[in-house]
């Protein structure tokens, strides 16, 4: 019979935790712990689920973090409430992670070295491997079953209602039926040894709850996939690299059912592989000038080979849409491990004096709304969108808000002439700026046989895109380009401003993914009495209520994900606010930001103690998670 750790004072809540899983990468766990955490949210509870895993196919230690809480926060807390470890070569860190009081649960088929035993952590075994052992005779089946095994097990441990979890197992395999009764089967192994052998339930368990209301758990790649549909784009560029590639993937999906000509049933859409990411954006570019709306997705190595392309759309005034799901970099750096360290290299990309659009979307439906208005954005200020998501968005469920689309929206192609147009034109001139917001009328090709016809190049021209070297036209160009700036702050997506309860001179900035854990960093702070206010950012070129924020702030915390500050240091160069005014708090050891990360670094700029949250957890534990 498994044993358990009883003279330690165990953690305990309801409806909030945090639980690991710890396996080999291969194996098939990420299935079942998906479908733990899926069934928590049928039960009514917001969850969080992040799949932490390796770059190479199978064998090293892969994990995946479930954060659940009635409160509604979505954010890595940091600190490790549940450990459920089943691969020895992680274990050493696994129990490590624990917090004093909390539930480190392995597979003790072997006894547990017992240099890895912690006296302030409750030890609970199972044997996995033996139960798998006189239960299958299929190797694979042993390896498969033993995580839906233990599944069964935290269903009892937690006290889960079972029937969201054999519910959950019919509907996912819906069509291959032969499949859910040895699924569910295996579920009440796991949790009839765990209600006859252990003590059930845990100090931290759940109970169904109406959290949830309408949201939906969605990763954003699917939902920037939807968007470029729902945007309009039919034509597809791309590269594969981590962890942008299944952005094509649902693009692709959706296309293949959204994308089809009623009366003849042929598909109208394109999607092109190409030999590399610079061919990618190429292709997108020529789409686009066309016509078309165009897209490509990539990461950081992606942008960095799309530069010089990049400088051309830019210059060139060519609508371009680029999706950019960053990982850690600089180099390969961690493919499967998520940042924001494209930021600087996304903003001014190519040589020259370039600037890009970018947008920062914070959860799956704004990369939906977000993907969708790339391409009015695009073609309205006709210049190159980058949509900047990272990892943790891109691959991970996440709750969000349902996807909703207004069938009376109509594209907004901006700026350009029709035959009738032109032939009512004496004169047209593809950079002259008619309406004084340096945005210039341009003309698709085919439009009129002989009118409005030009030259688009990437060398210097004049306001009618003839060739010249003439310093005059190309400073005029260039003027030109940074006026256009200016109308761009109009057009892109406000930053979110909340104030807080108290008033204070001292505020924070945060975008992105760090949004959650940001947030309640912020509940955090103004319980230790330190009161902030707050913005997210969402659109580079900043706009002047950005200025103004900053301004009447003594100090503002600015908080991502990258080593060199780069959003901080973005804030700066355009602002020109010198670095007492901005503070950075970062992140980029490739796991999500934590909201007792944030915390910590705050406290410690502001010189005060970190104390700890709650009585039950040391202040040692989870404060560097």
């Amino acid at each position: 019979m498994s044993s358990m750790k009883s003279s330690v004072t165990p953690l305990e809540s309801v409806n909030e935790f945090v639980i690991k899983f710890a396996n080999v990468n291969g194996t098939g766990s990420a299935s079942a712990n998906n479908l733990f955490a899926k069934a928590l949210f049928r039960m009514g509870l917001p969850v969080s689920p992040k799949n932490i895993f390796p770059s190479n196919i199978q064998g090293l230690p892969t994990w995946y973090e479930v954060r659940v809480s009635e409160k509604g926060y979505l954010g890595r807390r940091g600190g490790v409430d549940i450990m459920l470890s089943v691969n020895p070569q992680s274990m050493p860190q696994d129990i490590q992670e624990v917090e004093a009081g909390g539930y480190f649960i392995y597979d003790n088929t072997k006894p547990l070295d017992l240099r890895l035993i912690r006296n302030d952590v409750n030890i609970i075994g199972i044997p996995l491997t033996r139960i798998c052992n006189e239960q299958y005779q299929d190797p694979r089946q042993r390896q498969l079953f033993k995580n839906v095994i233990y599944v069964g097990a935290l269903a009892a441990l937690l006290d889960m209602d079972f029937k969201a979890l054999t519910e959950l197992v019919a509907d996912q395999f819906k069509g291959k039926e032969k499949l859910i009764t040895p699924n569910i089967h295996a579920l009440e192994l796991g949790h009839q040894y765990a209600s006859e052998n252990l003590k059930c339930p845990l100090g931290i368990r759940v109970r169904s709850a109406d959290e949830v209301g309408d949201k939906v758990l969605l990763d954003g790649n699917t939902a920037l996939g939807l968007g470029a549909i729902y945007g309009g784009a039919s034509v597809a560029a791309w590269y594969p690299i981590t962890p942008s590639t299944s952005v094509v993937d649902a693009f692709e999906k959706y296309a293949k059912r959204l994308r089809i000509d009623a009366g003849t049933g042929r598909t109208n859409f394109a999607i092109v592989q190409a030999e590399d990411e610079l061919a990618a954006i190429g292709m997108v570019i020529g789409a686009s000038w066309n016509g078309a709306r165009a897209f490509t997705a990539t990461s950081g190595p992606g942008v960095s080979l799309m530069a010089e392309f990049l400088g051309l759309a830019y210059f060139a005034e060519i609508p371009t849409v680029l999706f950019d799901v960053q990982r850690a970099g600089p180099s390969t750096g961690m493919p499967t491990r998520t940042q924001q360290s494209d930021i600087l290299a996304a903003a001014y990309a190519s040589h020259g004096d370039t600037k890009q659009v970018l947008l920062f979307p914070s959860t799956p439906r704004e990369c939906f709304d977000f993907g969708a208005l790339s391409f009015d954005l695009a073609e309205r200020l006709q210049t190159p969108i980058i949509l900047m998501t990272d990892l943790d968005l891109g691959m991970n469920d996440n709750m969000s808000e349902p996807l909703e689309w207004d069938d009376s929206r109509r594209y907004d192609r901006g700026k350009v002439l029709s035959a009738e147009q032109l032939d009512a034109l004496d004169d047209f001139g593809r950079y002259l700026d008619v309406d004084g917001d340096a945005i210039c009328y341009r003309t698709i090709p085919g439009t009129h046989p002989d009118k409005g016809v030009f030259f688009t190049r990437g060398t210097s021209r004049d306001e009618y895109a003839v060739y010249t070297e003439k310093g005059e036209e190309y400073e005029k160009n260039m003027l030109r380009l940074l006026r256009k700036w200016d109308t761009i702050k109009e057009h892109v997506p406000k930053p979110e401003v909340t104030e807080s309860a108290q008033e204070t001179d001292s505020a924070v900035i945060y975008f992105g993914t760090s949004e959650e854990s940001s947030r309640e960093a912020l509940d955090y702070l103004a319980q230790d009495g330190v009161h902030l206010n707050a913005m997210r950012v969402r659109a580079f070129p900043f706009n002047d209520e950005v200025k103004a924020f900053i301004e009447k702030h003594r100090e503002v915390f600015v908080i991502e994900q990258n080593r060199d500050a780069q959003l901080r240091t973005l804030l700066m160069a355009e602002f020109e606010f010198g670095p007492d005014k901005l503070k950075s708090v970062l992140c980029f050891d490739g796991n999500p930001i934590s909201a007792r990360n944030i915390r910590k670094q705050i406290k410690k700029h502001l010189g005060g103690n970190v104390l700890p949250l709650h009585k039950t957890v040391a202040a040692s534990a989870g404060e560097s998670a």
